[in-house]
């Protein structure tokens, strides 16, 4: 983590990030799809009705097709209705107060501070309401009767059904994006796998496999439709990291670094990393696996036993069981390709924890579980909650609704003060640009300005040479929205640049004048983001302060995890692996959460008092990773319930339960951490394991002790 940046390095970073363009994988024919959704309407409008009625329908088919390239697992013909929807009320609602500046004004205030609150749910629906609100403020500017009005309205929402009805009529690779988010969890092990050979001690990257269980959440409808290569064969990739961990590991796994043994673990995570690559190849594609046949010989069980022993081997033997589900689960339609693989025609995967041995559950059940995902009905207590849990004044977004709704209300004031006939586009700015953290703000604020520049600059152009009608104008609006639509994904200073050019030929329909469309939409829009900018500076919700918070969360749900897994090892006859396997969820999300701060953070030009310094964030961040690669270490040497129970585990797990509930309230308060009891509890466990080899257990607790003596070290107060 760098140190605060005083405020003009911190603009001119955030500036450089707002400009860069990404490298982005496209999608034409889902481009062209939506740009036709939004062609069809127009030529209807344009045929049928006026062209106020279509640039008012040309705007709902442009705000469905943006909510479905959103970063979503939902239908997209659910996000395209939705969008629609919520766009054709706020429209019809804004018509009929729009002679009212005091009503209006309410009206985007409200509308605004909801759009904000909408980021407590989730990226998606802060992104999708904040747009509709600001095409709202283009639409209630066309003329119309309060008949004509519903009519907008209805054209509006029509946009959203034309584009849901494309989506459903024309699908462009169905469930691909679920597919590749299980083929990278899977990729993403096999990478690690394949470092893990030049490096036992490589660290995992778990995104992939928190991105792979979001997109496994489906509806039940969904879960009846969906490829029998996606039926929840993600928790095969999730079962594979501690295997491989363990495995290579040279302390809590036993290989030694050197010699035959540490040989034969190269040559089997080599091999682990084969099988997994090809069926994330498989799984992405929708065909068989296809699996050179080095990687099957070395995936078997020497005559012999082989020369690996111990704890090493109980780990291979289970790796060799995982690869074998590996290559079966690709297979679409199950088929018994390689000697070993055990035939399972009745056999539905069960939900994480729910498997015993090498993978194979109990009994099969006759309804497969799936994560569920809730309607779009169903998310209304959802969304209810979500607000609720956001009305305090520490949370961001409460903050950033805040903000919002005053920057939108004072810029239409503003703009309906200035002279030009398009003021509206100061609040639009605003809220287009807005979002809860410093860097995002202001790298959409630059971006948005030098996009438009561009945008204008080159319609404008266009429009000045060609004069075009109004269906010249609408062909030059539906090609710009399509290479909005294909160029998405590489930055927001292109996608601002396409829109710029979609609004000016989109408004030439009705017959705006282009010259004061452009000119005025530039500094307008300038005028937008500086209120943006000048409002999070007054007004910020800064993540530094976080920190200690982040950490001390992380530290928790580690705690837990690392708990309930000695607990498992105490008492194996009571082993709860959901409750494992949710505590390491938990684990997931506080890192995610901790590494998403950080990241924000770094670009914030302030100073906190009680801060974690660079080196000691650092630190501490090492000091947790290793604290949970303790935990999944063991995990993959937990015992069957049969097995003897660990009274040095059982010990173990007691004091570490209260020393780390105490630890906790010492990282958010800044004071020194204690954990002479965990040591004391290890020392009684070694005397108890006697002479001869340390077990599994105690090996791991002893890595988990000097990790935690790293993070008292990290946290320390100077």
């Amino acid at each position: 983590m760098a140190t605060p940046l005083p405020w003009l390095r911190a603009l001119k970073e955030t500036a450089v990030s707002g400009l860069s363009v990404e490298r982005a994988s496209m999608t034409p024919l889902i481009a062209l799809r939506g740009a036709c959704g939004v062609a069809i309407v127009i030529g209807v409008a344009l045929v049928v009705g006026s062209p106020e009625l279509a640039v008012s329908s040309a705007f709902g088919a442009f705000a469905s097709g943006v909510a479905t390239f959103q970063r979503s697992w939902r239908p997209r013909p659910v996000l395209a209705l939705a969008a629609a929807g919520g766009l054709a009320v706020s429209t019809f609602l804004g018509y009929l107060l729009i002679g009212s500046t005091p009503a209006f004004v309410l009206l985007v205030a409200v509308w605004a501070f909801l759009a904000g609150m909408a980021w407590g749910i989730g990226p998606t629906s802060g992104v999708v309401a904040a747009f509709n609100v600001s095409v709202m403020l283009i639409t209630v500017t066309l003329p119309t009767t309060v008949l004509g009005a519903l009519s907008h309205a209805g054209l509006i929402a029509l946009g959203g059904v034309v584009q849901a009805g494309l989506i459903v009529l024309f699908p462009v690779r169905p469930w691909g994006e679920r597919r590749d988010a299980l083929a990278d969890a899977l990729a993403g092990v096999a990478d690690y796998a394949r470092r893990l050979r030049h490096d036992p001690m490589a660290e995992f990257d778990p995104e992939p496999l928190i991105e792979a269980r979001s997109a496994a959440a489906v509806t039940p409808r969904q879960a009846r439709r969906r490829p029998r290569q996606l039926h929840g064969y993600r928790a095969m990739a999730e079962r594979f990291r501690p295997v491989l961990g363990s495995l290579a590991d040279p302390v809590v796994g036993g290989a030694p670094l050197v010699g035959p043994e540490r040989d034969r673990v190269r040559e089997l995570l080599g091999a682990a990393a084969t099988v997994l690559d090809a069926s994330a190849r498989a799984i992405r594609r929708g065909e068989r696996v296809r699996i050179p046949e080095e990687a099957l010989g070395i995936l078997q069980v020497p005559e012999g036993g082989g020369v690996l022993t111990g704890p090493a081997r109980k780990a291979a033997l289970r790796l060799i069981a995982l690869t074998d589900d590996a290559v079966e689960a690709a297979q679409e339609p199950v088929e018994v390709s390689r000697p070993g693989l055990r035939p399972r025609e009745n056999w539905q995967t069960l939900e994480d924890g729910e498997w015993e041995g090498h993978g194979y559950p109990a009994s099969p059940k006759e309804r497969p579980r799936h994560l569920h995902r809730p309607s779009l009905a169903a998310m209304v207590p959802v969304a209810l909650r979500a607000f609720h849990r956001e009305l305090r004044w520490s949370s961001p977004i409460l903050r950033h609704a805040l903000r919002v709704s005053a920057v939108a209300s004072a810029g239409y004031l503003l703009g309906k003060a200035l002279p030009p006939a398009h003021g509206y586009w100061i609040p639009l700015t605003a809220v287009m640009v807005l979002r809860p953290d410093f860097s995002r703000t202001y790298e959409r604020g630059v971006a948005r300005f030098a996009g438009t520049l561009v945008g204008v600059g080159v319609a404008g152009v266009l429009m000045a040479l060609l004069s075009p009608n109004a269906e010249l104008s609408a062909a030059f609006a539906v090609v710009s929205v399509g290479l909005m639509y294909l160029l998405m994904g590489t930055g927001y200073a292109i996608t601002s640049a396409c829109t710029g050019a979609y609004v000016v030929f989109l408004l030439g329909i009705a017959g705006t004048l282009w010259s004061q469309t452009a000119f005025e939409r530039v500094w307008l829009t300038a005028t937008g983001g500086v209120l943006a900018m000048l409002s999070y500076a007054l007004f910020p919700a800064w993540e530094t302060p976080l920190l200690r918070d982040r950490l001390a969360d992380w530290l928790e749900s580690a705690g837990r995890y690392t708990i309930a897994v000695f607990t498992t090892l105490a008492n194996p006859a009571e082993r709860a692996p959901r409750q494992v396997r949710e505590a390491l969820l938990d684990l997931r999300a506080a890192r995610q959460e901790w590494e998403q701060t950080v990241s924000r953070a770094e670009a914030e030009p302030v100073r906190h008092r009680g801060r974690l310094s660079q080196r000691s964030a650092t630190a501490a961040q090492s000091a947790l990773v290793t604290l949970g690669r303790a935990g999944l270490l063991l995990e993959a040497h937990i015992p069957g319930r049969d097995a003897e129970p660990s009274r040095g585990a059982a010990d173990f797990a007691a004091a570490l339960a209260p020393t780390l509930a105490a630890a906790v309230t010492a990282v958010r308060e800044s004071e020194p951490l204690d954990f002479s009891e965990v040591h004391a509890a290890l020392e009684r466990w070694n005397e108890r394991a006697g002479e001869g080899p340390p077990p599994v257990g105690l090996r791991t607790a002893d890595l988990l002790t000097d990790a935690l003596d790293d993070l008292a070290e990290a946290v320390r107060p100077k």
